[in-house]
């Protein structure tokens, strides 16, 4: 039985990706599943799993790009308030894996809870920024985790605790297909402090990004002792276009997809930026989004 047929409520065949993810740019899915409970969920992860369908998890798809081409198999995106939920107890707040970050973010600076506020600014799903370890000098997410529930491909779940995790930058070993909740541990603070750090951090954040007009995508990993962004900009890439595909002149670590811009440009973009600089600098750089 194909995957529509079972699961007719929750699957659409051939869905454009593209309004469900940051740039706006991409092919279809072959089946896009939203499961609204964690039944559902296990449910489906258990038919992918038997059926061998290639399954794939999206999102908020802020560091993603999708491919023009048709994906196939399933794509699976979380809906429901079951997988958006955030619960505070003392120190410690559990964020379901399919909330967005910025609600967490606001949610324990109202806590009196801090250790998060300095990730304003940038957007994902709680699960996702995790996974990515998302943040910078000021922070990154991943010092403030405590416990990890995932599920593996045939729906089993499993409690990840602090040392069973390994977090490094902008990444983790968390590779189970489904982060079902994360489990924060974090330091009280009166809000109105917590608040003004944030706000600092905001304007901090967004002097180095594109312009929140923009649809922008952030593209290497910074070399060691180095700036991606930096050698990018000395390298003499800044504006530099292909298509509709822009370097940002904000931050030569972004690229910009203006109206009209297909994922072919933007791949275009990337391998000429790396050829560029690994022939100025000598430096290869190493992609941090991730390509469908």
């Amino acid at each position: 039985m194909p995957l529509f047929d079972a699961f007719p409520d929750i699957t659409k065949r051939r869905e454009p990706l593209a309004p469900y993810t940051h740039l706006r740019i991409g092919g279809p899915a072959e089946c896009l599943v939203q499961p609204r409970t964690t039944d559902e969920l296990k449910a489906v992860l258990r038919y992918c799993k038997t059926k061998d369908i290639p399954l794939r998890m999206l999102g908020g798809g802020f560091n993603l790009i999708v491919k023009d081409d048709p994906i196939p198999g399933a794509v699976m995106r979380l809906i429901g308030p079951e997988f958006s939920t955030i619960v505070t107890q003392g120190k410690t707040i559990r964020a379901a894996g399919g909330g967005q970050l910025f609600d967490l973010l606001a949610h324990a600076v109202q806590a009196g809870l801090g250790g998060l506020e300095t990730l304003v600014g940038i957007r994902g799903t709680v699960g996702g920024s995790v996974r990515c370890n998302v943040g910078d000098r000021s922070g990154e997410i991943g010092s403030s985790v405590r416990r990890v529930a995932v599920l593996h491909d045939d729906a089993s779940e499993l409690v990840r605790t602090r040392d069973e995790l390994t977090f490094g930058e902008h990444t983790s070993d968390l590779d189970e297909p489904v982060i079902l909740w994360v489990e924060f541990e974090l330091t009280p603070e009166k809000p109105q402090a917590l608040l003004k750090r944030m706000r600092r951090a905001w304007i901090i954040r967004k002097a180095t990004e594109p312009l929140s007009f923009q649809a922008g995508i952030r593209l290497f990993r910074d070399p060691t002792g180095q700036s991606a962004g930096a050698l990018i900009e000395r390298a003499g890439l800044t504006k530099f276009r292909i298509g509709s595909a822009e370097i940002s002149d904000r931050n030569g670590n972004y690229a910009i997809a203006h109206p009209g811009t297909t994922a072919k440009d933007l791949l275009k973009l990337i391998e000429h930026v790396r050829t560029k600089v690994k022939d100025f600098a000598g430096v290869v750089l190493e992609r941090e989004l991730n390509v469908w």
